[in-house]
C-alpha cells in the first residue's frame, strides 16, 4: 500500500487577524456570540530549519508561553494534524490587543487564528479543511462553540451541536446598534464561573430564558428598540453574582438606566448593547478602575490580511 504523503506548505508568511468576542448576551448562554472590533493579529511562517519560535507583544505578553504551550501553537499543531502533518519548523509572531481573562474572548481568538494560519499555510488547505470543520475544530479546543463562532463568522452568531459537531449560522446586525465594552482592571477565570452554576434550574427560569434569547436574535438584527427586555436572563449571570459583585452593581445600574447590560461572556468586563443615539450617555457610567471602550461589531470575522 502507498504511504500517504503529508501537505506541502506554503513559503510566504500567513497574518490572520481575528476579533474580540462576546459570549452569552445576557440569556444565550453558550450560544449566542457577536463579534467586536478589536482585533489580535497573528503572522506564522514556515522555516527552514526544525523547531519553533514565538514572540508576543501586547495584551499577555509578560505571562503567555512562549513554547508549544502557547495557545495558538496548540491551535496550530492541532490543525496541522487534521491536515495531514505539520512542517519540521514554526515561527509565530503574535500582536494582541484583546484584553486576557476579561469575557471578551481573547483565548476563543487565539484558538481560531491558529486554525485558520495552519490551513493559510497549507497548500490547497481550504479544500482539506472548510470554515465548518475549522469550527468544529475550535468548538473542540474551546470547550463552547458561542465565543470561536463569532470570532470566526463575524457579526451576530448563533451555534449549537449537531452529531457532536459545533455548528453555527451568522446573523445580520441592525446597523445603528454600537456596543460600549466596559472593561475593568481585575481578571476573572471562565472555569471558576463555571463551577457556580446549578446543576438544576426551574421550569419557569427556562422558559424567560429561551423566550428572551429567541426575542434577542430579532431585537439584534431589526428590533434595537426592546433590547432591554430582550437581555434579561435568569441562567446564569444570576448565580455569577458573588464572584464579581463591582460586576453585577454595573449591570444593574445600567440597566436601571434603561441600558441593556449583560456580563461579557464569564466576565467579568461588561457589554452594553446601546445605539449610536444613546452611546455617549452609556459612555458616563464608566467607573474608577473600569476602561470603557465604545466597540464597533466586526462583519467579517477572522480572515487573512496583507502584510
Amino acid at each position: 500500500m502507498a504511504r500517504k504523503s503529508g501537505p506541502a506548505f506554503k513559503a510566504a508568511p500567513v497574518r490572520v487577524r481575528v476579533p474580540a468576542s462576546s459570549a452569552n448576551l445576557g440569556p444565550g448562554f453558550d450560544t449566542l456570540g457577536l463579534a467586536l472590533a478589536l482585533y489580535d493579529d497573528v503572522v506564522v511562517r514556515v522555516t527552514d530549519e526544525p523547531g519553533l519560535t514565538v514572540d508576543v507583544a501586547g495584551m499577555g505578553a509578560a505571562s503567555v508561553p512562549r513554547n508549544s504551550r502557547h495557545l495558538v501553537v496548540k491551535s496550530m499543531r492541532a490543525a496541522f494534524k487534521l491536515l495531514g502533518g505539520a512542517p519540521a519548523g514554526l515561527e509565530v509572531v503574535c500582536a494582541n490587543r484583546i484584553p486576557h481573562s476579561r469575557g471578551l474572548g481573547s483565548s476563543a481568538a487565539a484558538i481560531v487564528a491558529g486554525v485558520v494560519a495552519a490551513r493559510g499555510l497549507v497548500v490547497g488547505g481550504h479544500e482539506r479543511m472548510d470554515d465548518d470543520g475549522v469550527l468544529a475544530l475550535s468548538a473542540q479546543l474551546e470547550g463552547h462553540p458561542d465565543n470561536v463562532a463569532a470570532c470566526l463568522f463575524g457579526g451576530l452568531t448563533v451555534a449549537w451541536s449537531e452529531a457532536g459537531l459545533a455548528r453555527a449560522i451568522k446573523v445580520e446586525v441592525d446597523p445603528s446598534i454600537a456596543p460600549v465594552a466596559f472593561v475593568p482592571g481585575s481578571s476573572s477565570s471562565t472555569k471558576a464561573a463555571r463551577k457556580l452554576l446549578p446543576e438544576v434550574i426551574s421550569h419557569e427560569d427556562a422558559v424567560a430564558n429561551t423566550s428572551r434569547s429567541a426575542l434577542l436574535v430579532e431585537a439584534i438584527r431589526s428590533r434595537p428598540d426592546v433590547l432591554l427586555a430582550a437581555t434579561e436572563d435568569r441562567l446564569h449571570q444570576p448565580y455569577r453574582e458573588p464572584a464579581m459583585p463591582r460586576t453585577a452593581a454595573l449591570v444593574a445600574e445600567l440597566r436601571d438606566a434603561g441600558i441593556a447590560a449583560v456580563v461579557s461572556g464569564a466576565g467579568p468586563t461588561v457589554l452594553a448593547l446601546t445605539t449610536a443615539a444613546d452611546r455617549e450617555t452609556a459612555m458616563g457610567y464608566a467607573r474608577r478602575g473600569w476602561s470603557a471602550l465604545p466597540l464597533e461589531i466586526d462583519p467579517r470575522g477572522a480572515e487573512i490580511v496583507a502584510l
